[in-house]
């Protein structure tokens, strides 16, 4: 690699190595350690093509996720299966691996803004802006960097657009997936709720037992699936249609709406 080769957002390779090797090995404790991260379906990655490849993912806290998914998906990568032991894994990292998160949000301070170089597809939310309910127009820009992204590698998504439980899945990931066509690959994860304050940089409570159960690739016809059809398909994949808030006890489900109704402002 040389010293100063660039991504297609013109980051650094050779920096963004780094940041991945540090951030990576600071926050390694949080998943192994602190609290005890499960892993289900790792052997999933290693079958799956350098590019063009979507995760879509449920989504418990700002920045706790994401980074979870860069150790697995690197530990999955260099030969472990279900495990994230032993941090060497990130002395090579996967360095196209991107994430789409909230440009507000990835310039909220100094620490975002560096887990933005790592790997962030920084777009504008048309339905939530400073806290504020909002109605704008899809950036077309925002839709062509994501598409850049999976050109180049792997993208990682969280389609309901917020870390509230239950929220519909927003129309823009099933437009990407149909004009794109990605391998689409489903991933459930719980617990990061209780273990991290909302933004994902402080630990709540340790001891939580985490987990992380990637899927097997969506079938989807992309020419003659509606919109609506793959939203319905997405909903089921990532546990959050509906239908899943029967199989959950009443009252875990009037807690999080408590919780909900505290929270002044979400991502």
């Amino acid at each position: 690699m040389g010293l100063f080769k660039r991504n297609p957002f013109g980051h650094i390779l050779f920096l963004k190595k780094w940041l991945i090797r540090i951030a990576g090995t600071l926050t390694h404790r949080r998943y192994r350690g602190f609290n005890d991260l499960q892993i289900e379906g790792s052997e999933i990655l290693k079958a799956l093509p350098e590019t063009n490849v979507l995760f879509v993912s449920n989504h418990q806290t700002y920045f706790a996720d994401v980074v979870a998914m860069f150790h697995v998906f690197n530990a999955s990568l260099s030969g472990r299966g279900d495990s994230i032991k032993n941090v060497g894994y990130l002395w090579n990292p996967k360095l196209n691996i991107y994430y789409v998160a909230a440009k507000e949000t990835m310039k909220s301070g100094f620490l975002p803004k560096i887990l933005a170089y790592a790997g962030s597809i920084s777009i504008e939310r048309t339905w939530r802006a400073n806290g504020e309910d909002v109605n704008r127009q899809v950036k077309m820009s925002d839709i062509s960097n994501i598409g850049i992204a999976l050109n180049d590698g792997w993208v990682i998504t969280f389609p309901q657009g917020t870390t509230r439980p239950w929220k519909p899945i927003r129309k823009g990931t099933a437009h990407i997936i149909k004009r794109y066509k990605p391998i689409v690959v489903p991933i459930v994860i719980d617990g990061f709720r209780r273990s991290f304050d909302r933004k994902g940089l402080r630990i709540k409570k340790k001891g939580i037992l985490q987990s992380m159960e990637i899927k097997e690739p969506l079938d989807i016809d992309y020419e003659n699936e509606s919109i609506d059809a793959i939203i319905e398909k997405l909903e089921y994949a990532i546990e959050q249609h509906p239908s899943f808030l029967k199989v959950i006890p009443q009252e875990e489900i009037e807690a999080m709406e408590k919780l909900n109704e505290k929270r002044k402002w979400e991502y």
